[in-house]
């Protein structure tokens, strides 16, 4: 800016503060026209040279005529319709415009002036998406996190893989570095639009794996040929835990694993491996990677200050870049300063104390974990279980019930002692530590009470201490010796007053009206008995008729029946013979033939 138009706008700005109200229109329209300049342009220039005074707030600043239904529909449409990378398909116009040709919205104004109904325009109706805090952009933004702490070194560990998307591994290293080992993914060669090119080295491309202590963020990194998978993972997992030397520094068992939830992070020889060295596995809720953001920014310190080396001195081979990932570890752990803790990692990693730093077994030792699952085995009557040809003790295994089934592994660390997991109250795997049940020369156990000598009832399991409750409560006893005389005296549970069929009793059951039906029109059958033989009728008569049977009636009786008495007809022959007697006063009664002539 010349210094004469800075004084033209200086005394431009003097005029406009001794202007009466109303005149200073005219006064911008004169300047503009003398300095060929727009009114913004103006107001601009003017800033600079002069303080203005605040432009006063209009009485309707912060209202808007579009409604928050209104708005919660277009921010809706603007946001279904962007893509993953936040791209925005549908713009504010053309969202509306849609909108209010299928009469979803109306976005109006009304002219106070003049009455008249006009749509609001786009710039209104962006103001009214932010002041309603639905505008995409606001929207887009991250949800507030939480900062995470760890208690010391080794608490807790991130581990994460990477593609490489810089450089592959060409087979046949030996011929030059340009040739063979490491090379450049250029970009005109390989993209989405030339797959071929990709599918070609697909077997080639290098994956990195990222590991960091979450205290002082201490960085491991390792190489691996093929893909993301449970081996690499586990195969990086067990080098970064060993004793390395020199200043490697970080090694040792973490209590926690961080990791993405990825079907490889997950897969069963990580859960093999973590539950066999008692660590925690941890992986973040899908689409939050926030969570292990730690390790995220590994990956790109990685490629800015190692990977980016690598085109100026190429290596020849995996185990030749995993050298160079180690020489620059070292080195970049001892000497960055980290910006939260204001130390190098290494410096912060070695405040870890003996009770806190848990050594790991050897690579075979983890490698034979990582494939063996903890199995399943039931709880015998003596409190021990078979696992590995060999038999615990695990009466040491608080709430542990005969019958039960409990998972079992080896313990990594002892040879004599195997593991039980547990889940405790939080959901989380507890490892308790078994004896193996050593024998004598006759196969008892050397624990084992000798008879006359000693013995000791096992404690009990939770199953008796709760039948045990419930029998003083059913029998509403306050010692266990109450309870088991009066289970003895044949007491009723509950002391009787547990009514079982009052549910049944004070049912209320509906009146229902007798159903119309018709008869049956099957004919019943008739029913035929034997005859009965003359000996086995008179035995039956005399039973009846006692003392005044006589042979007479034997006699009439096989007469008036020749083939045998009917059985049916017995009644009527002895009241018959009864009352004919009692009427003649004879000794015994005429028989008379029933139904005969």
């Amino acid at each position: 800016m010349s210094p004469a138009l800075t004084e033209r706008l200086v005394s431009l700005a003097c005029a406009l503060r001794q202007a009466a109200h109303g005149s200073k229109d005219a006064i911008y329209q004169a300047a503009c026209q003398e300095l060929g300049m727009s009114r913004a342009t103006l107001h601009r220039k003017l800033k600079e040279v002069a303080i203005m005074g605040e432009r006063k707030k209009r009485r309707d600043a912060g209202k808007t005529a579009l409604s928050r239904d209104e708005a919660l529909v277009i921010s809706g449409v603007l946001t279904n319709s962007a893509r993953k990378n936040n791209k925005r398909l549908f713009g504010v116009g053309d969202a509306v415009e849609a909108l209010r040709a299928d009469e979803k919205v109306r976005a109006e104004g009304i002219d106070k002036s003049t009455g008249e109904v006009r749509p609001l325009s786009q710039s209104t109706i962006h103001r009214a998406l932010r002041a309603y805090k639905l505008h995409p952009d606001q929207l887009a933004e991250p949800a507030p996190a939480t900062q995470l702490a760890s208690l010391h070194p080794n608490h807790v560990w991130q581990i994460d893989a990477s593609l490489c998307v810089l450089y592959y591994l060409k087979p046949g290293a030996g011929a030059g570095a340009r040739e063979s080992g490491l090379q450049v993914m250029e970009a005109d060669k390989f993209y989405k639009n030339k797959p071929k090119n990709l599918a070609r080295i697909a077997a080639n491309r290098v994956w990195s794996y990222e590991l960091t202590d979450h205290t002082s963020d201490w960085i491991y990194a390792e190489y691996v040929m093929g893909a993301e998978s449970g081996d690499n993972l586990c195969s990086v997992l067990i080098n970064a835990m060993q004793e390395r030397g020199g200043q490697d520094l970080m090694h040792g068992v973490p209590k926690i694993l961080m990791l993405d939830p990825g079907s490889a992070n997950t897969a069963a020889m990580t859960k093999n491996l973590c539950k066999s060295l008692g660590i925690r596995l941890m992986p973040h809720a899908p689409g939050n990677a926030r969570a292990t953001g730690q390790v995220e920014n590994a990956r790109n310190i990685i490629e800015r200050k190692f990977e980016a080396r690598l085109k100026f001195e190429p290596v020849a081979n995996l185990d030749e870049l995993n050298e160079r990932a180690r020489q620059w570890r070292m080195a970049f752990n001892a000497t960055a300063i980290h910006r939260r803790h204001g130390r190098s990692r290494s410096a912060v990693w070695m405040t870890i104390t003996a009770a806190q730093l848990e050594k790991a077994p050897p690579v075979e030792v983890c490698r034979e974990l990582a494939v063996a699952a903890p199995e399943p085995r039931t709880v015998t009557p003596l409190l021990r279980v078979q696992f590995a040809g060999r038999e615990w003790d695990v009466s040491t295994v608080p709430q542990v019930m005969v019958g039960e089934k409990v998972l079992v592994t080896r313990n990594p660390w002892r040879d004599d002692a195997a593991q039980v997991v547990r889940i405790d109250a939080d959901g989380r795997e507890v490892f308790h530590v078994v004896a193996e049940v050593k024998k004598n020369e006759f196969g008892f156990a050397e624990t084992a009470a000798v008879i006359g000598e000693r013995y000791r009832a096992p404690a009990d399991t939770p199953a008796q201490t709760a039948s045990k409750e419930i029998e003083r409560l059913v029998m509403g006893a306050d010692t266990q010796g109450e309870a088991e005389a009066a289970r003895k005296a044949k007491r009723l549970p509950f002391g009787g007053e547990f009514h079982a069929f009052k549910t049944i009793t004070d049912a209320e059951l509906p009146n229902y009206l007798p159903r119309r039906g018709r008869a049956h029109l099957l004919t019943p059958p008739t029913v035929e008995f034997p005859p009965l033989s003359h000996v086995e009728a008179a035995r039956r008569l005399k039973a009846r008729l006692g003392e005044r049977w006589t042979s007479e009636h034997f006699a009439r009786l096989a007469k008036r029946f020749p083939e045998g008495v009917p059985e049916d007809q017995l009644d009527t022959v002895a009241a018959e013979l009864e009352g004919a007697r009692a009427a003649q006063g004879e000794p015994a009664a005429r028989l008379r033939a029933v139904g005969g002539a």
